[in-house]
């Protein structure tokens, strides 16, 4: 964290006169000392002359250049300058003047337009700059897009976009002059999401917080009544520990999750676990982060399940009651205190375009609202139209009536809804509306689709996200916080038009599904990565639908089959299919689709025969049907698991046939083409290594950049030097495959070419590599449930990395054991990096 904080500053150790501060445009330079603690240990009391001859050079380049020291704690400065050339020029004679020395530096600089109050600098620049310099590494100087659009560019280095760690979006940054340095310490690799804005207040909340997983706190459960602030500091103290977790850090919203037997497998495909959960943890060291789990409390004991699969498993919990479980540690949240409330609801304002001071009126408004950061949120979008007196003025005519609601609800609990009420009564009527009908959205949404569903206009939207009852998250995206559309929620219940917005939010996502399954051959990473993105709404209409319309349920479920499997909701998918299936009368083409989806899925988890029955009867349905694309697609899968799952090449190859002579006579070049991948497979698994190596360099060249059949051609090609023993090719083609793979998020795949990687240095002399990634492919095998057994395949492996064993001799047992624990990210990166 941050140690010159980060919000208003106060100075500390040399207070400095409000006067004597630059105002307008202003450059923030934090700098601090790398490796402080080594230091100290290696020079002794000799650090602390270091560190004064540290202090001295920096305050003579900052002196030199109208630098004004505003704070410094410890071995930290936080320097503001008028103009931006000074700021830069002065970080370049410091890092020049500790040159050599054994003390180094890193220094983040970022340019704006803060506010001066009696305490010093409030506003969210003096943040933006002290994250810069956390994100650096000593000798370097990083510094913001704002700040190099008032220089002339010489001596900078763009660095690319990057996420700091206040979890906003991705800024460009720029180093000064030149040195390699590692990559610097943002958020480029965590699921955690993008926030509108950085985290205002709660230092000393996020500081207990990160020491607590820090320090041998293994279940953490934050709680707190809705509004006062829990996911956004909860995922700010997720934040702040990346990096710090060797297999990461992931975020898992459960609030659009309504039933608690799925709350395991949605942690689990968050984590990347397919199916095994607990085994997938086993020896892994992560931290989850399960925001908002008070709906899901039946699923508790799966927390302490999945703690006693690893000891390196930290868990972080947002929830309005504590979970109840053994070693559970609660901790928890009160309202902001009156000078952070103060400084939010100025930062919120300023956001709709009010400057306002944090006066006492402010303070007032801050008290009126029980410092409760939600209703602050609310009540400072309004500054939009009310000036902050007027506002409060509203609000202490309207608060008294607003709040006499339940007596048994917690009197804060009753402010915010009073707040979320009083908000939405100074919606016209069309806002309130919209406002309703908004509430048929689980999760988050796309603007096309409110636009759809609920009639939404941009106007509309805008107003709603202006008074902050709606909040923007990505492209083109919307979400309306978990508290704010519980009373939404009401307001459609209530509503003449809840039946048709729940109609259409069943339409919209039914119809959204079938462009899917439409799409999936020609843009199957897009399709997958939107489907995702909306799998909360998608599940929604899928229950709905199963209790209204089980025929429409069906064709639903049967749309997203591919999509469950190639994703890894391998045992969400089986059962929701299962169960519409059974209970659903219907004999067409919606029923064949969900019969074929069903196999895989149940093949996918072990049950090959009863997985093989059920896809042959879809394909009999399709046949009767006459739909010949439909059946050629069904045919791939039956060929793929027979292949994988039931070991049977000849009947894999007739189907492989089958849906070739289809695909040629409709004319359909791509189809044939993903066809043939099936047939190259079976060829190579049949030793045919001349006529597969052919078949494969056509399917490069008629790929066109379609990733799935360059991945396959190349790894076929990979297949057919390794049988010939030629590995330094097979080795370079297993990589191209691999790379091709990745965009396709499927596991399984990825994990296919890590094994030809390993096969292959094992025959290039590399045992050692060999050993880690056959060991890290087994250890993530197990962890998905899965045991892929193919003949071909294990006789290769079996050769190679027996081989590899032999050389190795009494040290293979370690080394394979370090493989077992090695995260299989890393695996990857390994069998990219080799050769």
């Amino acid at each position: 964290m941050d140690r010159l904080g980060v919000r208003g500053v106060e100075c500390q150790n040399r207070r400095v006169s409000r006067t004597d501060l630059p105002t307008g445009t202003v450059t923030f330079l934090f700098t601090d000392v790398e490796g402080s603690t080594r230091l100290l240990n290696e020079y002794g009391e000799g650090y602390a002359d270091l560190l004064d001859a540290h202090r001295a050079a920096l305050r003579s380049a900052f002196a030199q250049h109208d630098g004004v020291e505003v704070d410094t704690q410890g071995d930290a400065f936080f320097v503001a300058f008028p103009r931006a050339a000074d700021a830069v020029a002065a970080a370049a004679a410091a890092r020049d003047a500790l040159h050599g020395g054994p003390i180094r530096v890193r220094m983040g600089l970022h340019t704006g337009e803060p506010l001066v109050t009696a305490e010093g600098y409030v506003g969210l620049d003096v943040h933006r700059a002290a994250r810069i310099a956390a994100a650096a590494h000593g000798g370097q100087i990083v510094l913001s897009e704002t700040t190099r659009q008032l220089l002339d560019g010489d001596g900078l280095r763009d660095l690319g976009r990057h996420r700091l760690k206040d979890l906003t979006d991705a800024q460009r940054l720029y180093q000064l002059g030149g040195g390699d340095f590692p990559p610097l310490r943002t958020l480029d690799a965590t699921n955690l999401p993008v926030a509108a804005s950085p985290l205002v207040g709660r230092e000393r909340e996020l500081h207990d917080l990160v020491e607590l997983l820090s320090n041998g706190t293994r279940l953490l459960t934050l709680t707190g009544p809705g509004g006062t602030g829990k996911t956004r500091l909860a995922l700010q103290a997720a934040g702040e520990l990346v990096g710090t977790f060797r297999d990461g850090v992931f975020w898992v919203s459960l609030a659009g999750l309504s039933d608690p037997d799925l709350t395991l497998s949605e942690i689990a495909h968050a984590i990347g676990a397919r199916d095994d959960f607990e085994a997938f943890l086993r020896d892994k060291e992560l931290l989850i982060l399960l925001d908002n789990f008070e709906h899901l409390l039946d699923a508790a004991p799966a927390v302490t399940g999945a703690l006693a699969a690893s000891h390196g498993l930290r868990v972080l919990v947002t929830s309005r009651a504590p979970l109840r479980l053994a070693g559970e540690r609660e901790y928890r949240l009160d309202p902001l205190p009156a000078g952070d409330a103060a400084t939010l609801f100025v930062e919120r304002a300023r956001a709709v375009g009010r400057e306002v001071a944090p006066d006492a009126t402010v303070a007032a408004i801050c008290r009126r609202l029980d410092g409760l950061p939600l209703a602050v949120e609310l009540a400072a979008a309004r500054t939009k139209l009310l000036a902050p007196e007027r506002l409060l003025e509203r609000l202490d005519e309207t608060l008294p009536l607003l709040t006499g609601g339940a007596r048994d609800a917690p009197e804060r609990q009753r402010t915010l809804r009073a707040t979320i009420e009083w908000s939405h009564e100074l919606l016209d009527a069309a806002g309130r509306e919209l406002f309703a009908r908004l509430a048929v959205f689980a999760g988050s949404f796309p603007v096309a689709a409110a636009e759809e569903v609920c009639g939404a206009d941009l106007d509309g939207l805008s107003t709603l996200v202006d008074s902050s009852l709606l909040k923007p998250i990505g492209d083109d995206r919307l979400l309306m916080l978990e508290t704010i559309r519980e009373y939404a929620v009401e307001r459609l219940a209530s509503s003449p038009q809840a039946g048709d917005v729940r109609t259409r939010h069943d339409e919209f996502f039914s119809e959204l599904a079938a462009d899917a399954y439409r799409g999936r051959f020609d843009g199957e990473a897009e399709w997958s990565a939107r489907l995702e993105l909306d799998h909360d709404d998608l599940r929604a209409a899928l229950d709905r639908l199963t209790q209204q319309d089980v025929d429409r349920a069906l064709a639903l479920a049967g749309a997203l089959g591919w999509f469950w499997l190639s994703h890894g909701h391998l045992a969400e998918g089986r059962e929701r299919l299962a169960a519409v299936l059974d209970r659903s009368g219907a004999t067409g083409p919606a029923r064949a689709r969900a019969l074929v989806a069903t196999g895989a899925l149940t093949a996918r988890l072990g049950s090959a025969d009863e997985g093989r029955a059920q896809v042959e009867e879809g394909i009999r349905l399709w046949s009767e049907l006459g739909d010949h694309a439909e059946l050629a697609a069904a045919l791939d899968t039956l060929g793929w698991l027979l292949v994988y799952d039931a070991g049977d090449d000849a009947a894999s190859l007739e189907a492989f046939e089958r849906s070739v002579a289809l695909r040629r006579g409709a004319g359909d070049r791509n189809g044939e083409t993903r066809a043939l991948v099936g047939v190259c497979q079976v060829l190579v698994a049949l030793g045919d290594v001349e006529r597969a190596e052919a078949l494969s360099r056509e399917l490069l060249e008629v790929a066109g950049g379609e990733a799935r059949t360059e991945h396959f051609a190349y790894h076929f090609l990979a297949d057919c030097a390794l049988i010939r023993g030629e590995v330094l090719d097979a080795r370079a083609r297993y990589r191209e495959s691999l790379r091709a793979a990745l965009p396709l998020g499927d596991v399984i795949e990825t994990s296919f070419e890590v094994q030809g990687v390993a096969m292959a240095a094992a025959g290039a002399g590399d045992a050692r590599l060999a050993l880690l990634l056959a060991a890290s492919v087994e250890a993530l095998w197990e962890s998905l449930g899965t045991s892929i057994s193919v003949a071909f395949w294990d006789a290769l492996l079996e050769r190679h990395i027996g081989c590899a064993r032999a050389e190795l001799g009494d040290t293979a047992d370690d080394i394979y054991a370090e493989g077992r624990a090695l995260a299989f990210e890393d695996a990857v990166q390994l069998a990219l990096a080799s050769g």
